[in-house]
């Protein structure tokens, strides 16, 4: 009778046999890791906060380089984040065959910024590196990224079905997980995402860019969508997070194609804290509370920011 009596609440709220199958075959994924990782390696790479400093900068601008230089001063500089002899992880969103102007993509002159004052802060090694949704090396060559990153310095990763490690996320959807290895070995993380629309959540920020460290059949995450992101947000805390809005697709998202989708909004959005980040932009941009955005409400509750962003030590800087 339990039985029959769920089936029929799943009926009457819309849940489908295929939805109820999904949820069971994304739990049954939590065998046993086949390699184990420290449990410190988030705690590694995460900057310790400091009350003199802000915890949101909002940097608007004409130069995407200089922008990335203003926004780095105001957090404490780029020795707060990296130190000499670090090997440090670079995620922009390279998901998309696009170009820059199509905004689908994390601008490459921000990339190629933030690579060059990695390597002068003494990191010993910079990786650039996304598991893109379309061919990679027309992903990477395409948005502008793959040169602009290799030209300051970075090494380019492309997706390697060896490299991936059977990864133990401890997630309330996501358990074990294939991760892409750089993102496991990494001193620092730096995220980079764009703002974009996004069809299924609303937006595409910074914790929803962390689906490009994991291979496996991410589609059919997205059943569990705003659970996924958190579960995603909390394993892979990162050591800073540049959220690019110079160009923001508003509309079509994520993959975009159309210009008259671009708003050209020449702004950078960086700090600390990546649930104020994202609830910044999704105002902003998209007129978005987080009490409208799950993902933010969930990642709010697990600890991992502050989804009221007037809360947060903001500065915000024209240049």
């Amino acid at each position: 009778m339990k039985r029959r009596f769920f089936l029929r609440l799943a009926g009457l709220s819309g849940l489908s046999a295929t939805s109820i199958g999904i949820g069971a075959w994304l739990r049954s994924r939590s065998q046993r890791p086949q390699e184990t990782y420290a449990e410190g390696q988030i705690e590694r790479i995460i900057v310790p906060p400091d009350p003199n400093l802000p915890e949101l900068v909002v940097i608007k601008g004409n130069d995407p380089g200089q922008m990335v230089q203003r926004a780095l001063a105001e957090l404490g500089g780029i020795s707060r984040f990296i130190s000499p002899g670090d090997v440090v992880v670079i995620k922009p969103n390279i998901a998309w065959d696009r170009t820059p102007e199509q905004a689908a993509n994390t601008n490459p002159q921000v990339v190629g910024e933030v690579v060059r004052m990695c390597r002068e802060a003494g990191a010993r090694e910079v990786i650039v590196t996304d598991i893109s949704c379309n061919d990679p090396r027309r992903c990477f060559q395409r948005s502008g990224i793959a040169n602009a990153a290799r030209t300051a310095g970075a090494k380019i990763m492309m997706p390697d079905k060896k490299k991936f490690k059977e990864t133990n996320l401890n997630g309330d959807v996501l358990t074990v997980w294939p991760v892409f290895e750089p993102f496991l070995s990494a001193n620092k993380v730096i995220n980079m995402p764009i703002a974009k629309h996004h069809s299924l959540t609303g937006v595409t920020l910074g914790m929803k860019n962390w689906y490009g460290i994991i291979g496996g059949k991410r589609s059919q995450l997205h059943q569990y969508i705003h659970e996924s992101i958190v579960d995603l947000a909390s394993f892979m805390r990162p050591t800073l997070t540049i959220l690019d809005a110079y160009r923001v697709l508003f509309r079509n998202g994520p993959t975009g194609g159309n210009l008259a989708d671009v708003k050209v909004k020449k702004t950078l959005i960086a700090g600390t804290d990546p649930v104020a980040i994202d609830a910044y932009a999704a105002k902003t941009y998209w007129n978005l509370d987080y009490n409208r955005l799950r993902f933010l409400q969930l990642a709010q509750e697990r600890g991992l920011g502050q989804t009221n962003f007037d809360l947060v030590r903001t500065q915000i800087v024209e240049i």
